[in-house]
């Protein structure tokens, strides 16, 4: 399977575009990993990048992202702060400072809290992460053992409240979670796409299997990006590297809204 870089024909259709909209996952896209996850900041150059993109006025800025909002609003750390959303698809915060969480059935909350019980209960709390609709259980940097120890157990303890508390188990880049079905990163991406006009140029980047819900959800002549240093197979329809690559495109986006680039 070989993936192409975004072409030079998207962005000449950027540059004449009345509407632009780009959605950015974070972590692994925005950020590279870090087993510490209140220290997964943006690739050096991005945040100027980004504002950059905000201060033309050209573009309506997305992040999507499966972290909570508050944590993740204390990471991008931009002034103003473009719409986020959060837990997939379950908290919203529009550039108006207007926040949204999705109201959770109790039967799933108590799922979900008996989920984090268990893990306390087998040792699991400092590798578990609750979230307004999951709970994540985290494995990034310990071993290949340990992390098939933990996956295991998970689908062993957890999975028994699939079906009865209504909740599904997935699997991510470093971890697995129990999570609250009906809403996920492709929510998002048609939210916010139903709210924009029809013409718009849209083009998503992520990097995890959490964003293919969202490369599916785009319309069929948007740009689907896979952010990885490898390829792996994907619905998206470009590849780039980070951060080399991140930071081409969003230099390339800038001034394809209007703006001169700058040199990174």
């Amino acid at each position: 399977m070989t993936l192409p870089p975004p072409s030079d024909q998207f962005f000449h259709k950027l540059a004449r575009a009345q509407t632009r909209v780009l959605l950015l996952d974070y972590d692994g896209t925005l950020a590279p990993f870090s087993v510490e996850r209140d220290g997964a900041t943006p690739y050096p150059g991005v945040r100027q990048a980004l504002s950059n993109i905000l201060l033309t006025g050209h573009t309506k800025l997305v992040i999507v992202s499966g972290r909570m909002l508050k944590g993740l609003t204390e990471l991008l750390d931009l002034d103003p702060l473009p719409e986020m959303w959060g837990t997939y698809g379950w908290e919203r915060h529009t550039v108006d400072g207007h926040y949204q969480l999705v109201p959770v059935p109790q039967i799933a909350r108590e799922g979900l809290e008996q989920a984090l019980q268990g893990a306390e209960e087998a040792g699991l709390g400092s590798q578990s992460e609750v979230k307004p609709a999951s709970i994540a259980l985290h494995w990034r940097g310990l071993t290949t053992t340990e992390a098939g120890s933990m996956d295991r157990w998970a689908v062993a303890t957890w999975g028994p409240l699939m079906q009865s508390h209504g909740l599904v188990l997935h699997d991510f880049d470093g971890g697995i979670e129990l999570r609250i079905p009906g809403r996920d990163k492709g929510t998002a991406v048609r939210t916010v796409l139903a709210e924009s006009p029809a013409n718009a140029v849209v083009a998503y980047l992520g990097d995890d299997l959490t964003d293919e819900d969202a490369f599916l959800a785009l319309p069929s002549d948007g740009l689907g990006v896979l952010v990885r240093p490898q390829l792996r197979p994907t619905a998206a329809s470009a590849w780039i590297r980070p951060p080399k690559g991140l930071m081409s495109f969003l230099n390339r986006w800038r001034c394809a809204s209007g703006e001169e680039g700058v040199d990174e």
